[in-house]
């Protein structure tokens, strides 16, 4: 009896380690977890959105993993990252900060933006007006769909009539890297920002976000908290689970 009990903590012992070392290599190489601090990619993404990004997308660099050795230079398995993406990066500041943003230019790519309104390589990015946002951090936002020259369509936000980044440009995208740009356009800081993100080597880029798989109004008075497990049906944001980002 003795020794078919020590047999069966052994196996559990076995499978517990073998469930670890999967969840390891997945989160390594396939898909990690990411959460969301700031309000930059509203409405597509809010605060208090944890979601999973694919680091297959577009291979692999040094920035894909935890490591802070350079275990090698450029991408190993590289695929181009598609105009529309929302994609998690390593800031170029300090090749350390994760960011998120949406890729609005290519590797040579003239960009613009004239009273709130994106140009690429001098022709305009229709946007049609599409309701409003409110929210307690914001206020009131104009809500814009703006659809990219390859069609993918999103939600922009615009919450000042003369942001500080309505009026920019031209940007010309050097060879290796890329443009990006939140969508709550007049509250984030990304590649219109030169002194703050500039542009993104493709070195940079961790991977593509896919999916939502909790959120949880973490920014709200009497928010959400790990703490307080009897207002989490009234705090998590049900709708927002398994969510496609796009």
């Amino acid at each position: 009896m003795s020794a078919e009990r020590s047999s069966g903590w052994w196996e559990t012992i076995k499978i517990v380690i073998e469930a670890l070392i999967i969840a390891m290599v997945v989160r390594v190489f396939f898909y990690q977890p990411f959460n969301i601090p700031s309000g930059s990619m509203k409405d597509t993404l809010l605060i208090g959105d944890y979601l999973f990004v694919s680091k297959l997308s577009y291979g692999y660099s040094k920035y894909s993993f935890t490591s802070s050795f350079d275990l090698f230079n450029g991408r190993i398995f590289s695929a181009e990252p598609k105009r529309g993406d929302v994609i998690v990066f390593k800031l170029p500041r300090d090749n350390s900060t994760d960011y998120i943003k949406r890729l609005i230019g290519l590797p040579g790519d003239e960009i613009r933006v004239s009273h709130g309104v994106l140009f690429i390589n001098g022709q305009e990015v229709p946007r049609v007006p599409d309701g409003e946002y409110v929210s307690r951090e914001d206020g009131r936002a104009k809500r814009y769909k703006e659809t990219l020259p390859n069609g993918v369509s999103y939600h922009v936000l615009d919450s000042e009539p003369n942001g500080p980044f309505d009026n920019v440009g031209p940007y010309k995208v050097p060879e290796g890297h890329y443009f990006m740009m939140g969508d709550n356009r007049d509250n984030s800081t990304d590649s219109r920002a030169q002194w703050g993100v500039g542009y993104v080597p493709f070195e940079n880029l961790v991977g593509r976000a896919e999916i939502i798989f909790f959120s949880a109004a973490v920014d709200e008075p009497g928010a959400f908290s790990w703490l307080t497990p009897w207002t989490w049906p009234f705090d998590i944001r049900w709708s927002r689970f398994f969510k496609l980002v796009r």
